[in-house]
């Protein structure tokens, strides 16, 4: 019997407090499947942690932490799994805290059902909100609107229609095919297992029964064939096969596959498993796949059907819920995760945020903790993927700070931006060897970086004097000059500081094909976009150069009265005091500004040049 059951993944969300962990304990102490002993160790908790008198507390059941059972709310997400003689379950009891909203994504994001629950005594709030909207972008299409702690209300039928009916209001613009809807009592059971006898008025299902018998069969097997590898097996000479689970599709034995990336073609010889070979596989099985014919493939690399074949693209866009304590910066670097498949990756643009109260379009420049916004992304190479809400596997990537390896964002792709697909790398007879051959001088970024007030324009400005007297073909970028052109339309938020520090790298690149030696000022207060640019220019040609003095030297100095009106509250945002500043850890040179001069500090530039080969 087991064997032949269906697995139903579902999650339960909705605001703090309105029943979730309750409910789902409830369910199993109603399904028999809490042994004496879990129910006796409950019992003894409930009268030491609980919030229903003498009666069991059943949310004790599924908040596990002690932080959790002290304050009475769930924080982590917490899986459980049981059975029913017709059908098997894995329930995601999520948390409702605002704060903890990309733990609720988390456990979203595997579920094909959600339930919603809703306080009687309190009706829709926020939160509850929010959760449906997160549901519906992560592609979860059966809900179940479950309108709890009727006994609160006295059991009122035309409470409960209100709640129902301003539900179905909000929710007639999400993607959502089914909206069940069940009043309960979890606390008391009713509605849960079995009718309540206290609503007689509602002739539905009760929850338990809802959940056996909701149509939400995956249908990946219909979809098209997708094979994320996610291991080369190669024993030994004799054997080279591909390990990974059929994220979509089915695949038999001589059928033709397609390697989405380089688009060859090969068929398949084995389905290799621990218990022998299969004639055919269907998605969710992990298998081995060997080739009759072999072609290179590596891992996060991903075979197809030939006939229907997923995007391959290097910009998109795509919704993004952000999980970093850091806020998204446009602009900025981040490792991208599509499968097993990795890339660098940038957030080019943010079109809008999205209200997680009503899912309307907002202005927005970046997103924090728990935001939701459409953006576009462009990553370093071609990524094979497919639109989320037609493949949830392959259509879901992460992005993962290159620093901190935090996981700052779970995204949902749309659809690839064919942009890409129209520009081309232009190549001239004259490139940026043969220009720097004809200037005798080896192309170099010295990027000056620092505090305002520190000298780095001073120091730089020394540099290109003695590099231009010495015949050297130079040019000096320098931070102001640059915002009263090509960035007067950016502030001094931390988003447009990014893309200030992109553009100015690009332009950068730019004069070193043209063969110069280009000295930028900027403060370029985070770390990094600074190593943004050292991967943009390359690590042999760039300098990062810390013009390091403390921040009382500079303002004392104070040459431009920044400091002074900064301190008046009339510059908000204002590196070293209203926004942090992050010097390098290992520069490759530090100059010493506070005890040194400008010219001593110019002659260490130089004398660093010349090791390099550049006679100055």
């Amino acid at each position: 019997m087991s064997a032949q059951r269906d697995l139903l993944r579902f999650i339960t969300c909705g605001s703090v407090d309105d029943g979730k962990s309750t409910l789902i304990g409830r369910l199993l102490h109603e399904c028999g499947l809490i042994f004496d002993d879990t129910l006796a160790a409950l019992s003894r908790d409930s009268r030491r942690h609980g919030t229903t008198g003498d009666d069991i507390d059943f949310a004790l059941l599924l908040d596990g932490l002690e932080a959790e059972r002290q304050q009475g709310i769930t924080i982590d997400v917490a899986y459980r799994y049981f059975a029913t003689p017709r059908r098997s379950f894995i329930v995601a009891d999520t948390p409702g805290h605002e704060q903890y909203t990309r733990n609720m994504a988390t456990g979203a994001s595997t579920a094909s059902l959600a339930i919603i629950l809703v306080d009687a005594s309190k009706g829709l709030l926020p939160q509850s909100r929010r959760h449906s909207l997160i549901c519906s972008l992560l592609g979860i299409r059966h809900l179940v609107l479950a309108v709890n702690k009727m006994d609160l209300i006295a059991f009122d039928a035309n409470r409960y229609t209100a709640i129902v009916e301003a539900y179905r209001d909000f929710a007639a613009k999400l993607d959502f095919t089914e909206i069940t809807a069940i009043p309960l009592s979890a606390r008391m059971g009713d509605n849960v297992t079995s009718a309540s006898a206290d609503m007689p008025w509602y002739q539905g299902p009760s929850l338990l029964q809802h959940l056996e018998e909701v149509d939400v069969v995956s249908d990946q097997a219909g979809k098209p064939f997708r094979f994320p590898v996610q291991w080369v097996n190669r024993p030994d000479a004799s054997f080279r096969g591909f390990a990974g689970t059929i994220a979509s599709g089915r695949i038999a034995a001589s059928q033709d596959v397609r390697l989405a990336g380089s688009g060859r073609h090969s068929k398949i010889q084995r389905i290799v498993t621990a218990d022998g070979d299969l004639a055919e596989a269907i998605a969710g099985q992990a298998v081995t796949l060997t080739l009759g014919y072999e072609i290179d493939i590596a891992r996060g690399d991903m075979l197809v059907a030939p006939e229907a074949p997923p995007e391959i693209a290097d910009q998109f866009a795509a919704d993004i819920l952000w999980m970093g304590s850091n806020p998204m910066l446009p602009g900025r670097d981040y490792l991208l995760r599509i499968g097993q498949d990795w890339t660098q990756a940038r957030v080019t643009s943010l079109r809008h945020g999205i209200d997680v109260n009503t899912g309307d379009h907002v202005a927005a420049r970046t997103l924090q903790m728990n935001d939701l916004g459409l953006c576009h992304l462009a990553t370093l190479k071609p990524m094979a993927f497919d639109n989320y809400n037609e493949n949830r596997a392959t259509g879901a990537f992460i992005l993962v700070d290159r620093f901190t390896h935090e996981t700052v964002a779970a995204g949902m792709i749309r659809h690839a931006l064919r942009r890409a697909s129209n520009i081309h790398h232009a190549d001239f007879t004259i490139d940026r060897a043969a220009r720097a051959e004809r200037n005798g001088q080896l192309p170099l970024l010295l990027w000056f970086t620092g505090l305002s007030g520190s000298g780095k324009s001073t120091i730089a400005n020394l540099v290109e004097q003695a590099l231009f007297a010495a015949g050297r073909h130079c040019y000096s970028l320098d931070g102001d000059n640059l915002r009263h052109g090509l960035c007067r339309d950016l502030g001094f938020t931390d988003a447009d500081r990014v893309e200030n520090i992109r553009r100015a790298g690009e332009v950068a690149k730019l004069m070193m094909d043209a063969g110069l030696i280009v000295l930028a000022s900027f403060i370029s207060p985070f770390r990094a976009d600074r190593e943004m640019l050292r991967e943009l220019i390359g690590a042999e040609d760039f300098l990062e150069i810390l013009v390091d003095a403390p921040i009382e030297t500079c303002m004392a100095r104070d040459p431009k009265g920044l400091y002074a009106k900064a301190k008046a509250g009339l510059i908000p945002n204002f590196t070293g005091l209203g926004s942090p500043y992050e010097p390098p850890e290992t520069p490759d040179i530090r100059l010493g500004t506070g005890a040194s001069t400008a010219e001593d500090c110019a002659a260490q530039v130089l004398a660093a040049l010349r090791q390099k080969g550049i006679s100055c």
